[in-house]
């Protein structure tokens, strides 16, 4: 496991609690609290600490076993995972890409031919060293893969099988880059939630951004998941009474993954790899983007100037990206 935080710490926690044999690679004070007290892990069920080899590095990797690596740093670590990667990881090795965004598959497949996308909604927080939460049961959430670009095989098959015995719900799919491009416009609405608070990635500002994006999506002719499609993919997540308890109110109180790296002061956020791809796209194919513009320029400046979350409003920023 490629990453340690709010994902990846979950999803290597279940698998080893899975009884899947795991290592995580964690930077800093993370692997560090990791290395000493083991990973502390928060869920509905109570809270739990294990005992999961942790290395810095993936030279302190054994390779010897044919290993899967689930690729869960952000976006803006893929670069530096895969030079680290190279040379160590054998040519073959299968590299699933966990990340939001549809960018991370493209800088994977210029080194491993063994690319695959993974879908991941989830509902995790990372907030301190050696900790992460998970909010959700009896599923802990929906990991779906699929080769990259397009694709089955055996991978995706036994990947989705040990998932499913680790309290996820998974299934292999051919046509995964359809499931990650509506994650991504889920994932727009992140941005939202870090610069004007909790609460509102269901905004008038959130659904202008998502409008941008399937604006430029469908200038890229780039197929979607539909709304409804989605809707009844999650219907397999159902929390349990426990889940909005004591544990689920730390993420209600808080926020998703852009909103955590900024109240953790995590030195960088995913923002060009979400609001930015959208961004990118519009420039593209000629599709205005202002809203998507500007959320990725504060989100960028926020993270720059160690802003907490939550200083703008919804209201201020629609006025300045449609004024």
């Amino acid at each position: 496991m490629y990453g340690a935080g709010a994902v990846g710490g979950v999803v290597g926690a279940r698998l080893h609690q899975g009884g899947h044999e795991v290592v995580l690679v964690a930077r800093g004070a993370h692997r560090e609290a990791i290395a000493r007290d083991g990973l502390v892990l928060e869920s509905p069920e109570g809270r739990t600490t294990l005992r999961i080899p942790v290395v810095a590095a993936p030279d302190g990797v054994d390779w010897s076993g044919e290993p899967v690596v689930l690729l869960a740093v952000k976006g803006q670590h893929t670069m530096t995972a895969m030079e680290a990667l190279v040379g160590r990881a054998p040519p073959a090795t299968p590299i699933v890409c966990a990340q939001n965004g549809v960018d991370n598959e493209r800088w994977v497949l210029r080194h491993f031919a063994n690319t695959y996308g993974m879908c991941v909604m989830c509902a995790t927080t990372y907030l301190r060293p050696g900790r992460v939460e998970s909010h959700y049961s009896p599923v802990t959430g929906l990991l779906d893969i699929g080769r990259f670009p397009r694709g089955e095989d055996e991978v995706t098959g036994a990947v989705a099988t040990a998932l499913r015995g680790s309290t996820f719900g998974s299934v292999s799919r051919s046509d995964i880059m359809r499931w990650k491009y509506r994650k991504l416009l889920m994932n727009l609405s992140n941005a939202v939630e870090a610069l004007c608070g909790p609460g509102t990635s269901a905004s008038a500002l959130a659904r202008a951004a998502t409008s941008e994006g399937e604006a430029c999506l469908r200038a890229a002719q780039i197929e979607f998941a539909s709304v409804e499609e989605d809707a009844e993919r999650r219907r397999e997540l159902s929390p349990t009474k426990e889940a909005v308890g004591s544990i689920g109110q730390v993420n209600r109180a808080g926020g998703g993954s852009t909103w955590q790296s900024l109240a953790r002061g995590a030195g960088s956020v995913e923002v060009d790899f979400l609001n930015g791809e959208i961004v990118l796209l519009g420039r593209l194919h000629g599709v205005g983007t202002p809203v998507n513009d500007l959320l990725q320029r504060l989100t960028v400046e926020a993270i720059r100037s160690a802003a907490p979350p939550g200083l703008h409003s919804v209201e201020e920023l629609l006025g300045r990206a449609l004024g």
